[in-house]
């Protein structure tokens, strides 16, 4: 009866929608705060939660509650997760501070070993998967959309122009992808701009279908893409014109930010480019304690700040700052989109509780840059000085 009447107290501070919550004992509740009389969603708890260890870490338990079936949504996920986005302050109590000092903590402690891990646990889990709900280009970042109509591979390839373009490219010119994925911007690169290409990744298998996709467009003379950490690429005298990096940066762990950038500065041609396409958050954050257990171990999603402030201590000037948040929740639409209609495949090749985390994790994505203070930046600095560069931002949107 208490646990009833908590999470009656909790829903009843929902905002903006009708819903219905069934319990365990079968009986049923309608919270209404719009007048409407026909419920958008229903929450079921097939069993009583344990009310103390959610209040410990509510974002985390909840979660698993969900993965392990205690609790169902009748409806669609993405619009309860949206919901609940726009209600977070409402409903949740801060417990940040219980495990914020835990956190950073072991964000000091992380080793390489322990990074690669994090890393393969992620990107591992295989091509087959991700293939399922991708696109062709396997792109799994975030797209850029010039209008909400656009399909995912159209938008995923404008998102590479995009970059490669900012990057101002010229033939023959030494491009470094940090954390390349699949290798569709490296390959592009060289197609589109005679470039050559070093696309590095700690998962096997983004190597193993980078190569493939090498092979298949016919590269192989200017693209090559391999298993290696980027810190120690300094140690082999390498210099590129341009480096980019596109969603590898949020692995790269806060005690480890001014690393990343000295080694960009040690590999970088003086007056060379570099991009940083990376998630970020206003102001600096733990991780999501359930997106750090179950999909993203030792992630840390630096805030812009964070960022700037390392770009002068290593002779970096920012010349373009572009945040595109939108574009992350409409990509996200797309992912979620296309593993719904996989997701019987998902649980045949690994089992209930793992469909249930991915859709869980994407619908929440949406949720995350829709209405939270989570966004997409990308940060086009050059190392010293070049007075070559064009003198508007014109050629980055040129055809």
């Amino acid at each position: 009866m208490i646990q009833k009447k908590l999470i009656q107290q909790v829903l009843n501070k929902v905002e903006g929608c009708t819903f219905k919550a069934t319990y365990w004992d079968g009986n049923s509740d309608i919270f209404s705060s719009d007048g409407k009389q026909e419920p958008e969603f229903e929450l079921i708890f097939n069993e009583k939660l344990d009310l103390s260890e959610i209040k410990q870490s509510p974002e985390l338990k909840l979660g698993e509650a969900y993965m392990q079936g205690k609790i169902d949504v009748k409806g669609d996920l993405r619009e309860v997760l949206q919901i609940g986005a726009r209600n977070a302050e409402k409903i949740g109590g801060d417990d940040k501070e219980k495990w914020y000092d835990r956190f950073m903590e072991r964000q000091r402690e992380i080793s390489r070993k322990g990074q690669e891990e994090g890393v393969r646990q992620h990107y591992d889990i295989g091509n087959d998967f991700f293939k399922l709900w991708q696109d062709e280009t396997m792109t799994y970042s975030c797209a850029y959309f010039k209008s909400p109509d656009d399909d995912l591979k159209k938008a995923q390839l404008q998102k590479i122009d995009h970059v490669l373009k900012k990057l101002n490219l010229k033939p023959g010119e030494k491009l470094l992808d940090i954390g390349c994925g699949w290798g569709e911007l490296v390959v592009r690169a060289a197609e589109q701009y005679g470039v050559e290409a070093l696309g590095i990744t700690l998962s096997e298998e983004q190597v193993k279908g980078g190569k493939k996709k090498i092979k298949t467009r016919g590269v192989e003379d200017l693209v090559t893409i391999k298993k290696q950490d980027y810190r120690e690429m300094a140690r082999e005298n390498l210099v590129f014109d341009k480096i980019v990096s596109v969603g590898m940066f949020e692995h790269v762990g806060r005690e480890h930010i001014p690393e990343y950038f000295q080694t960009v500065h040690d590999l970088l041609e003086e007056g060379g480019l570099s991009l940083l396409h990376t998630i970020t958050h206003q102001k600096e954050d733990p991780s999501h304690p359930w997106l750090e257990k179950y999909i993203f171990p030792w992630g840390y999603i630096p805030s812009v700040r964070e960022v700037v402030w390392q770009l002068p201590e290593f002779s970096f000037r920012l010349i373009d700052a572009e945040n595109i948040r939108r574009h992350y929740a409409l990509t996200a639409e797309n992912w979620f989109e296309n593993f719904t209609e996989v997701r019987d495949l998902v649980t045949e090749m690994f089992d209930e509780e793992f469909a249930r985390m991915w859709e869980l994790f994407l619908a929440g994505v949406v949720a995350t840059f829709r209405y939270l203070g989570t966004s997409v930046h990308q940060l086009l600095f050059v190392k010293g000085i070049n007075n070559d560069l064009p003198l508007t931002r014109n050629y980055m949107y040129e055809s």
